[in-house]
């Protein structure tokens, strides 16, 4: 009965923990470039917790043990919004920004102006160009982001030259998975991992990436793991029940 209680708790902890992603990709549906999680899980073998313990014969019992949570970076779909500061990334790769906590990466990319003239995430984090941040003039018009990420305006009232203001810095990495997420709709490259240069990702002007979180996949992962709790949850009291009644039926037998 130890055993079933054992593994019984082991799932109810790895349940617990996978309603917690769940829950929090239902709450980012509507969040620009947002990346879905997913847990990821293991068996884990011990020997049993019983009793009969004659070395070799002892059973082995199968946990459940809460391995990582996976990130999918599956681009999410484009929506037309015709404002000329929001880009989407048609590619793998990340928007840098400038946060007080160092550089870190974006796939939304909803931008606007500050006070200081610079292009900035909702957050208000500078976004990185090649050379530093985006910085515009006042009497700069007509900006224009091209499909590699160069920001072009025209100067003043009068003039059709196009000035450059710099050009987006677009990274990838070799191995997105190692990438830690933080508020803000941010990502930050751990130590060891080191962003690249992303020549092979295009940028569409005027477009917003949405979140690739499917409702209706993560709903119908909510009910199953509700349903799944509850029959835990049953199997826990259940042998609860065996132990109360063999501790009572213990009780009864004449000494």
């Amino acid at each position: 009965m130890k055993n079933t209680l054992l593994v019984a708790l082991s799932r109810s902890m790895a349940l617990e923990r996978q309603i917690d992603v769940v829950a929090n990709n239902v709450a980012n549906v509507n969040t620009n470039g947002f990346k879905s999680s997913s847990p990821l899980f293991e068996e884990f073998l011990k020997t049993g917790a019983h009793e009969d313990n004659f070395g070799s014969n002892d059973r082995r019992v199968s946990f459940v043990q809460d391995r990582a949570t996976m990130q999918d970076f599956s681009p999410g779909p484009n929506e037309r919004t015709g404002n000329p500061l929001d880009v989407a990334i048609n590619g793998k790769g990340f928007i840098a920004v400038q946060t007080p906590s160092g550089e870190r990466y974006t796939r939304d990319g909803g931008f606007q102006i500050n006070a200081q003239g610079q292009m900035v995430t909702n957050g208000g984090n500078p976004v990185l160009s090649t050379n530093g941040p985006i910085v515009f003039q006042p009497t700069d018009r007509d900006i224009n982001i091209s499909e590699d990420g160069t920001v072009t305006v025209r100067e003043g009232t009068t003039t059709q030259v196009d000035s450059v203001r710099g050009k987006l810095k677009i990274v990838s990495f070799d191995n997105p998975q190692s990438l830690k997420r933080e508020g803000s709709n941010l990502f930050s490259a751990p130590a060891g991992t080191t962003a690249q240069p992303d020549v092979s990702s295009r940028v569409n002007q005027g477009f917003i990436e949405k979140s690739n979180v499917n409702a209706v996949t993560e709903m119908s992962r909510l009910m199953e793991i509700t349903r799944t709790y509850q029959a835990v949850a049953s199997l826990m009291q259940q042998q609860s029940d065996l132990r109360k009644g063999a501790i009572q039926s213990l009780a009864d037998v004449p000494a």
